[in-house]
């Protein structure tokens, strides 16, 4: 007698139950509808949402991806970046966030929406006036992170960004420029006919650099990481 593979009992035991031609009908049917609910969270991802609870499992969910409202906007203040809604954002959606949020919706049996995500400005189709993190609303101002993609910050984000935070770290930053200016500058010699002359360059020279900075940095339409991270409007 041949021997018989496990595959051969399957198969034997198979036909006992269905034809081919209804199991293919059958797995075609089930393609089919999961392709359509993943177009159906394709479309919620692209459609402008106010829902802002989502009924989850109390149970089911993970600690470590609940966050309040108040830790995203610090995190988006430090680095510089935008959490706004989903059908803002203009790069692609990877097909992972799309299974975990078809996951999520069948583990907890109810339809999420209201999905956000924090990025930088330039991937997101901001309005005119004239690396990212997949969040879907809980209530009471938390979220919970579903998928995160792309690389990771560069280390030096946060001190490159760190200068416009706010308007206090604005102000220390052009006197940082200011103090350095004048120590690298021939000033011993004044200080002998000018007392404190240090001092009052120093002052004249903290006047220069803010001016010269705002100046630039309002002219170009930009303002204060702690003013734009949750703003649907582009800079210019």
């Amino acid at each position: 007698m041949n021997k018989k593979t496990l595959v051969d009992e399957l198969l034997q035991d198979r036909k006992k139950f269905i034809s081919e031609l209804q199991l293919l009908e059958e797995v075609k049917a089930i393609l089919e509808n999961n392709e359509l609910e993943r177009q159906e969270i394709k479309e919620k991802l692209k459609t402008k949402s106010s829902t802002n609870v989502n009924k989850f499992e109390f149970d089911l969910l993970e600690t470590d991806k609940i966050f309040h409202i108040n830790q995203i906007k610090k995190v988006c203040i430090d680095y510089r970046l935008r959490f706004l809604d989903s059908n803002l954002f203009k790069n692609e959606i990877p097909e992972e966030a799309i299974t975990k949020i078809s996951a999520l919706e069948k583990a907890h049996e109810t339809s999420l929406e209201g999905f956000k995500i924090i990025a930088p400005s330039k991937a997101f189709q901001l309005i005119n006036y004239d690396d990212p993190l997949l969040f879907a609303p809980i209530g009471n101002d938390y979220y919970y992170l579903i998928h995160k993609w792309g690389n990771d910050l560069v280390w030096y984000r946060k001190l490159m960004v760190s200068p416009f935070k706010n308007l206090m770290n604005f102000v220390v930053f052009c006197g940082i420029i200011s103090a350095v200016i004048i120590a690298v500058s021939p000033v011993d010699d004044l200080s002998k006919d000018v007392p404190m002359a240090p001092i009052i360059l120093f002052l004249f020279m903290f006047k220069a650099v803010i001016a010269s900075i705002a100046y630039y940095f309002f002219l170009m339409g930009k303002n204060f990481n702690s003013e734009i991270w949750d703003r649907k409007f582009k800079e210019n």
